[in-house]
């Protein structure tokens, strides 16, 4: 699967270690920064990136990453077709994708440790989405929602 990953200064060591697990598991991975980890930047930055990877078709699913993942989550959340979810464990990683036909794992680098982390990154790749009558149902009404906002 291809996958675009993004962080802000306070996610890039995080980020790292994400593209090594996601690249170890026989994804393809697009990093979209941040290159400049010293340098104070801003989280809906890379939410773009990866919202445009993801609409264009240059990526299935996205990986952000910052501080907290409340700020990122946020703003990923404002694009068009992007169902980002702000995960921590290992079940609503993969639950997020399986019910939600979640399209993008949101972590906080300040809140969840390296391993917890790397657990949710393998169990949100290898989710997929269940196409159940009531999820499929549910996943139409978030998408009128998103028309009826976006007209």
């Amino acid at each position: 699967m291809k996958i675009s990953i993004g962080a802000d200064h306070a996610g890039y060591a995080m980020k790292a270690e994400l593209i090594a697990v996601a690249e170890k598991l026989g994804h393809t991975v697009s990093d979209v920064g941040t290159f400049e980890p010293d340098k104070p930047d801003d989280y809906p930055d890379y939410a773009a990136l990866v919202a445009a990877d993801i609409r264009s078709g240059k990526a299935e699913r996205g990986i952000l990453v910052c501080g907290s993942g409340v700020g990122v989550s946020v703003a990923a959340n404002k694009f068009k077709g992007i169902r980002a979810g702000l995960c921590h464990d290992h079940y609503s990683a993969h639950q997020g994708v399986e019910h939600d036909d979640m399209n993008v794992l949101v972590l906080g680098a300040r809140i969840i440790g390296p391993m917890m982390a790397q657990d949710a990154v393998e169990a949100y790749l290898s989710a997929t989405f269940s196409k159940e009558a009531r999820h499929l149902r549910r996943l139409e009404k978030v998408k009128g929602i998103e028309e009826s906002e976006f007209r």
